[in-house]
Order: structure tokens, then sequence, then C-alpha cells
């Protein structure tokens, strides 16, 4: 039975869709089996594998609403044994077309529950709000991932999206754990990046990745190329990283 994991924050610009992305690939590249659903309307993590947001037939959007099922939807990427359910403009709109419709926070457990067993890895890439969105992906999946930029306000959102984890797993998911926290943008020039790692390790009961993703000039070309990095710069400082989370991610043990 295949692990749902969110990958998840409030704040935008924390390279949460990198990291869905890159880690997705890296998994892949391990001979795992992963779906990446992109739950977020601006589809980055759907262009940034190369699909065409406007040309998809069926999005995540479709399955949402009951128009087709999950594994109908799930497109293979040329990225090995990784697939994708893209996302496009039309989920922007699916907030106020889902308001009234019964038990919404689970709609994405429901459609995605028949297909978790094909799966080693579902992944979904959360939008960057505390979002209907975000609460189906906090019903449907068995854990969070949650990635934190190295910068001053770090440890202010981090407190509130913790919060929320505990509040849904209070009241509507029982089984949702903390997978953990990966710091983003990690600049090994300033005292500022190690001095938010420390913080967050000395203040917040939670596990945090040895892994850090440093700042790296190719990491941040490869989405404008639809490819992970580890296909536009194999030997770059960004794949060497996610490389090693992924190694650490499948090494960690969630109840």
């Amino acid at each position: 039975m295949g692990k749902i994991v969110a990958i998840s924050n409030q704040k935008g610009g924390v390279g949460k869709s990198t990291t869905a992305i890159n880690l997705a690939a890296c998994l892949a590249e391990r001979l795992k089996k992963v779906l990446l659903i992109d739950l977020d309307p601006q589809g980055n993590a759907t262009s940034g594998l190369g699909i065409a947001k406007e040309d998809a037939e069926n999005t995540v959007y479709d399955i949402l609403i009951g128009k087709c099922e999950a594994e109908d939807c799930a497109i293979r990427t040329e990225f090995g044994k990784l697939y994708v359910i893209p996302s496009n403009a039309d989920l922007a709109g699916a907030e106020i077309e889902l308001y009234d419709m019964e038990k919404r926070e689970f709609l994405l457990k429901k459609a995605i529950k028949s297909i978790k067993k094909d799966y080693d890895y579902i992944l979904i890439d959360c939008p960057p709000s505390l979002s209907l969105m975000t609460l189906n992906a906090l019903c449907a999946a068995d854990s969070v991932l949650i990635p934190v930029q190295c910068e001053y306000y770090a440890l202010e959102g981090l407190t509130q999206l913790l919060k929320t984890i505990n509040l849904v797993k209070e009241r509507l998911n029982t089984d949702l754990e903390v997978n953990g926290i990966v710091f983003t943008m990690f600049d090994v020039r300033t005292n500022l990046s190690a001095d938010v790692v420390n913080n967050v390790k000395e203040n917040l009961d939670v596990h945090v990745y040895k892994t850090v993703i440093p700042r790296n000039v190719r990491l941040a070309e490869s989405p404008s190329y639809g490819l992970p990095v580890i296909r536009y710069d194999t030997h770059s400082t960004g794949a060497r990283s996610y490389r090693e989370l992924a190694r650490e991610f499948v090494k960690r043990r969630i109840k």
C-alpha cells in the first residue's frame, strides 16, 4: 500500500513545487512508482514536468467534480516510473463550485482511494494557502512534508501550519502525521540560514531532515525547461541535494 504525502506550506515561494517535482523524480530514479498530484491552480508541478497545462484533457479538477476517475487522469512522464495528475486554471474556481458538496474535504481522499495500492508514493503538491484544496490534501494524506525557506519569518508561518495540521488530525484525519521539515534556499554565505535551521530545531518538536536544499542556479532554471534538475543538470548541487533528500525520505518511517 502506497504512502500519501502532502507537500504543504501556506507561504508562497518556499520551494514547495520545486521540492514536489524533484523529490518525485528522484524517487522514480530509485525505481519507485510515484504519482505526483498537482493540487495547485498555478500548475507549476505540471509544467515543471514538461506537460502543457492548457492541453491536459483530464485534470485534478475533473477528478474532484466526478467527471473522471483518478486512474484515467494519471499521465506517465518520460522520467521513469513517475506519473502526474495535472492541474490548470480550471481548479481556481473549484472552491466555489464545491462549496455546497457534502463532505467536500474528503473529495480527493475518495477519488484516490482505489489507486493508492498502485503506487509506492503519492505526493500531493498543495497550493500556497490554507484553502479547501489544502484541506483535501491533508485529509487524504498519511503525512505532511513541509518545505521551509531559510528566512527570518520562517518560524512564524511554520507554527501556524503545524497548528492547522494538528487541528485536521484532531477533527478530520486522525492518522495524519508530520513527515518532517526540509529546509530550502539555504545560503551557506549567510549566518541567517544556519540561524533559521537552529531556531526551528530548538523551538519545535518535529522531525527535521538532515538534507538541506541550497540556492542553486541550475535548480532554479530547470522548471522553465520542463525538467527535474536531475535531468537538466545531473551533476549540479541541486541534483545531488534532492537525491540525498530522496534517500533520507525513503528511510524515514512514519507509523
